[in-house]
């Protein structure tokens, strides 16, 4: 199911938090419920696991992490020294995400933020262990479309430092890109709605393996201002941020405020890269996002 998953799930996560109708909808589970329970079982597998580094001759740079259960002693993930873990908060609740950081990447590289683009390879796996996804070539991701775990995961790593092209037109990077794991509840990946036909059931937690090679700030529509600084109240969706209640994002509105000045034009854009936000009618609104200003 290659390349299933990631892509669909901004319409996915609408439609498990829509409200029942009266045609017969299946009730929706209590998240702070499910989120419990989660826990619960993300643990245990931490606990009753292992995992170990499995080399493709095919493709070098998708070393893919397996997970096995304890038999013989094996240390479990829990004790890996490359275990840690974040909270997240969505819907009011506080979620923990599980990553194991085998690699970070090469320091001399950026942390992506939640709304960049990145270039990984990566393997969806169910807590009983059955691949649902994987892509062992390497694919560019907008992380504004996939599942808030694995956006919510990708700024702990950074990517490789380059890569080289082979005689037959094809790359290998070099080897200082990030390797990890992430162990991710269902709240944070399709809840009540896994992608048609895979071997997810509702409201089951999921695993991604990834190797990220290389990220890229994204300004998605042209207006000056990093996508990841549109998330105007701060929960690392901007798909939800819709200050002129116009329908459409501001990360994907060239006017944010609806005033039919483009934003670029009320924003101030330095020689070096920095943004200034300029508040010309002292209001504590920045103009770009004030349909006050400017006053005819």
């Amino acid at each position: 199911m290659k390349n299933l998953s990631l892509l669909m799930i901004m319409l996915l996560v609408l439609t498990a938090c829509g409200s029942d109708d009266d045609r017969g909808q299946i009730q929706l589970r209590d998240e702070g419920e499910v989120k419990e329970e989660n826990e619960v079982s993300i643990e245990d597998f931490l606990s009753t696991h292992y995992y170990q580094m499995e080399t493709n001759q095919s493709n070098p740079n998708f070393e893919r992490i397996v997970f096995d259960s304890i038999s013989d002693g094996e240390e479990a993930i829990i004790d890996s020294e490359f275990l840690d873990s974040k909270t997240v908060t969505k819907n009011d609740i506080e979620y923990e995400i599980y990553y194991l950081k085998i690699r970070e990447g090469a320091s001399s590289e950026r942390h992506p933020t939640f709304a960049d683009s990145t270039l990984v390879t990566y393997e969806g796996f169910t807590l009983k262990n059955k691949v649902f996804d994987v892509s062992p070539n390497p694919i560019w991701f907008d992380l504004t479309q996939i599942i808030p775990g694995f956006y919510e995961t990708l700024p702990e790593f950074r990517g490789g430092t380059g890569f080289v092209e082979n005689p037959d037109g094809t790359v290998t990077f070099n080897d200082d890109f990030g390797i990890g794991a992430a162990f991710i509840p269902s709240g944070l990946g399709y809840f009540a709605n896994p992608p048609t036909s895979s071997q997810i059931a509702p409201y089951d937690p999921i695993i991604f393996t990834f190797q990220l090679y290389k990220s890229r700030e994204t300004d998605h529509d042209g207006d000056g201002i990093p996508t990841w600084q549109e998330d105007v109240n701060g929960n690392h969706d901007v798909n939800d941020d819709d200050t002129d209640k116009d329908g459409v994002p501001n990360f994907l509105d060239a006017d944010d405020d609806g005033d039919g000045v483009p934003t670029r034009e009320e924003i101030i854009i330095n020689d070096d890269g920095t943004i200034e936000f300029p508040d010309s009618n002292g209001n504590g609104t920045p103009d770009y996002l004030d349909s006050d200003y400017p006053l005819e």
